[in-house]
């Protein structure tokens, strides 16, 4: 477990589910169990743990209605490739939907972060029935957020550069919505700011140097990007940031903005050398967000930079989202609310940790978890009803998956917190106590909340799994294996929705319908009038 020793943890209130509602402090306890039995629909129970799923995320969402903005990792922060192909009328992949991206377009009303620090920490334990067979499933969610009101933040002046894909790929609507989306940018950036435009084909040439807002030559050069070559992206990246060192000052955010539609044609194309070439710069404190465009770039590679670069990964499909991501999300990301983000949690004996969800910053041991997040940054969607010029989304949380063992319940586990004050030497400390009154393999027949937000992150996660298992069997030809867990699930979801209004899960169920048309539409039918759903998470 890391720790800090030379920095005492004060003590903290134990919450555990059995207390009412109104009495807990959100802070002082992660009251644990409970997302049971919400819809046993289809078949008959079985545990909810798969040691080969290893990703996806938890809280999502920017503010929260009950106070605060929820603070949120990089990464990616939409699943806006997925739909697209799904809106085509084609079969994603399942390398077209991540975790994080799915999770992050998902709005949580965390409790008010009153903590009394610029970051709190908050975890809820469920235990309910998958979506899709009904099997048991225990899981802990953790959320954090900020009492902070984003309008407010003095953020640091930017030092940005942009590196952008000037291949002929990009001709036609994709550079014509880059260079509305940068002009709109433009607009958003504080006086101080400065910006390095480089763009990219055969080989990187620098554009304009360290500009500012109000710059004419930036303006005009924006307007004036032309496609031509290849993508040489390596070169355009590494051109990037030697900008950015050219201009870097102590005190500023020093930051690389990379936009592409495609995969690297020419230079060094090899994925493991630009990736190394991003986690170098960013163990300088060099932060790398990309932005995908069309259908045929290299989601992969483009997110995994955004990851190692500690900063997010945006698509962009349509004029809405340009607007979304350059004038509003890329201004976000650049303000720190937090950094070196740690939550070492261990889970008690009587349970066995299966997966995290929600971060790849994650290392786990038997049933130890160490959470190593280089920063968070502040999110600004105000609840699901708000979605940002077409798009969703604003913040990111975890899901712990956890397996009862049948032994004794009661203390399931400790979350314990910690970051660093940007611009300071200061180290925050929160512990979380995770305690449950269910017995091991209890299963309330409604279900067992602590909270809303438990009860949809679950939710969430059914239908992210089923998204990418679906995905998953698609690729392989299996078009009815695909449908054995969509209809099923589409299913649990209307029924959920009969009981819930959320916009967020109504979007999701649309894209849900529309993932078995396409499937239908290219010959995918079940193979018996009664399919058996298969087991999401198979308990080995």
């Amino acid at each position: 477990m890391r720790r800090r020793d030379n920095l005492p943890v004060a003590p903290m209130e134990t919450l555990t589910m059995n207390q009412p509602k109104q009495a807990r402090r959100p802070r002082l306890a992660l009251s644990t169990t409970a997302l049971a039995g919400l819809l046993a629909l289809a078949g008959p129970s079985l545990g909810c743990a798969d040691a080969g799923l290893d990703s996806a995320a938890g809280f999502g969402g920017g503010g929260s209605a009950l106070g605060g903005a929820n603070a949120g990792q990089g990464g990616a922060q939409d699943f806006g490739l997925f739909r697209e192909i799904l809106l085509e009328g084609g079969i994603p992949g399942p390398e077209t939907i991540d975790d994080m991206g799915f999770f992050a377009e998902h709005q949580i009303e965390l409790p008010e972060p009153t903590c009394g620090e610029d970051v709190c920490i908050h975890g809820k334990l469920g235990v309910m029935g998958n979506m899709i067979n009904g099997g048991n499933c225990t899981v802990v969610v953790v959320g954090m957020n900020t009492p902070i009101d984003p309008a407010e933040l003095d953020r640091p002046p930017l030092n940005l550069t942009i590196a952008v894909d000037l291949s002929k790929s990009m001709e036609g609507e994709p550079i014509d919505r880059v260079r509305q989306g940068l002009l709109q940018m433009r607009e958003q950036l504080e006086p101080e700011d400065r910006v390095t435009l480089v763009g990219f084909g055969d080989e990187a040439q620098v554009i304009v140097e360290n500009a500012d807002k109000d710059s004419v030559e930036l303006a005009t050069a924006i307007a004036a990007l032309v496609p031509w070559g290849s993508t040489n992206l390596y070169a355009g990246l590494r051109t990037a940031f030697e900008q950015t060192d050219l201009y870097a000052q102590e005190g500023w955010q020093n930051r690389v903005l990379l936009v592409s539609d495609g995969v690297p044609t020419t230079g060094i194309v090899n994925s493991d050398k630009i990736e190394g070439l991003a986690e170098a710069w960013s163990g300088m404190g060099y932060g790398l967000t990309t932005v995908g465009i069309g259908n045929d770039f290299d989601i992969e590679l483009m997110r995994n930079l955004s990851e190692l670069g500690s900063g997010s990964f945006y698509y962009v499909e349509d004029p809405d989202a340009v607007i979304e991501v350059f004038s509003e999300e890329v201004q976000a990301f650049t303000v720190p609310l937090a950094e070196d983000v740690i939550i070492d949690a261990t889970v008690f004996e009587g349970y066995d940790l299966r997966a995290v969800y929600g971060t790849k910053q994650v290392e786990t041991w038997g049933n130890q978890a160490l959470i190593d997040i280089p920063i968070l940054q502040i999110a600004h969607r105000e609840g699901a009803s708000d979605n940002e010029n077409g798009r969703r989304g604003g913040g990111g949380a975890m899901i712990f998956e956890l397996l009862p063992t049948g032994e004794s319940p009661g203390e399931v586990g400790r979350l314990e917190f910690e970051y660093t004050v940007p611009g300071t030497e200061e180290v925050v400390e929160q512990v979380v106590e995770i305690s449950s009154p269910l017995g091991p393999w209890e299963l309330p027949e409604d279900g067992f909340f602590e909270a809303d937000a438990v009860e949809k992150s679950f939710v969430m996660l059914n239908i992210y799994v089923g998204f990418e298992m679906a995905a998953s069997r698609a690729a392989a030809g299996d078009y009815a294996g695909a449908l054995t867990v969509l209809e099923p699930l589409v299913l649990s979801v209307e029924d959920w929705l009969s009981a819930n209004e959320d916009e967020d899960i109504e979007d999701d169920l649309f894209y849900i319908n529309l993932f078995i048309d396409n499937l239908e539409a290219q010959g995918g039918a079940t193979n018996s009038p009664n399919p058996v759903p298969p087991d999401p998470w198979p308990n080995d």
